[in-house]
């Protein structure tokens, strides 16, 4: 139930938020267009073949990487903790000095950055591109988001690394402590607080933020995307969650992902098009 109740904050709030952003950010020549109704039925093909299917596959990766402790339980896998062990001895308690500025103001700020503007900005990023009818861009986005989980989901299953608050005694776990409601729903996606290498809100934040930098023209988009990447970086230190080495993979990981989703975009999508045209077909009926 606190998994529900944490969403029923968090839904409205993130909605609220893109509703703004595409009033703020996105150009008056887009929003006019996609209010048109002369344009419906194009609309609507669009959505079904250019957008629908790429949304399904990154929601069917994310809901797979989310089951990993169902799927870890049913095909009896053991942990392999030694990665823990490598990192503690590589960085020690460095995480530690970014609580040296802790206060009850910004540790609110950080747990409101690192939950909601985290979502806001997967979100507003697959939102505007299709606001803009940026499908390549678009398809772009949605191989990297979807090439980052299924590469980190082996790491989440077989070295698993808890965060920082409860592991290190320097480090306070503030966000889990700030309310029963986030720590236990955050729990029920990660039940043991164990998800830290590589760290997806480091990656998939400066995925997004490098596509609409490099591949967009939305100026004010591209400074708030700046912004609430580097927010993002720090509430993840702040926090207590991870560790240096956790965010130095999730850079690595979203250099990667970034470059094989524009580099490789066409290749992937033709193969991509065969599986997915049945689907296709049958939304545009």
């Amino acid at each position: 139930m606190t998994a529900i109740a944490l969403m029923t904050v968090m839904v409205p709030v993130v909605i609220m938020l893109n509703l703004l952003a595409y009033y703020f950010l996105v150009p008056k020549k887009y929003r006019n267009l996609y209010d048109s109704s002369a344009i419906s039925d194009k609309l609507g093909n669009f959505f079904s073949y250019s957008v629908l299917p790429y949304f399904l596959i990154v929601s069917f990766v994310y809901l797979l990487v989310k089951s990993q402790g169902v799927i870890a339980e049913s095909m009896d896998i053991t942990p392999y903790y030694r990665l823990a062990e490598f990192i503690f001895s590589m960085e020690g308690n460095t995480v530690s000095s970014f609580q040296t500025i802790m206060s009850p103001a910004l540790t609110y700020f950080s747990a409101f950055i690192y939950l909601f503007g985290f979502s806001f900005l997967l979100i507003f990023t697959f939102v505007v591109l299709v606001c803009t009818g940026k499908v390549a861009v678009l398809q772009e986005y949605s191989i990297a988001v979807v090439l980052a989980y299924l590469i980190a989901f082996p790491f989440y299953i077989f070295t698993p690394v808890k965060v920082t608050g409860y592991t290190l005694p320097t480090v306070t776990p503030l966000l889990y402590e700030l309310n029963p409601v986030i720590s236990e729903g955050l729990r029920s996606v990660d039940p043991y607080f164990d998800n830290c290498f590589p760290s997806l809100h480091a990656a998939l934040s400066i995925i997004a933020m490098m596509l609409i930098v490099f591949r967009t023209d939305l100026k004010q988009l591209k400074v708030v995307a700046v912004v609430l990447a580097l927010l993002i970086q720090f509430t993840i230190f702040y926090l207590g969650i991870h560790w240096i080495i956790d965010f130095v993979g999730g850079i690595v990981l979203a250099g990667l992902c970034y470059y094989v989703a524009t580099r490789y975009r066409e290749r992937i999508v033709r193969k991509m098009t065969v599986l997915l045209e049945p689907l296709g077909k049958k939304t545009l009926k």
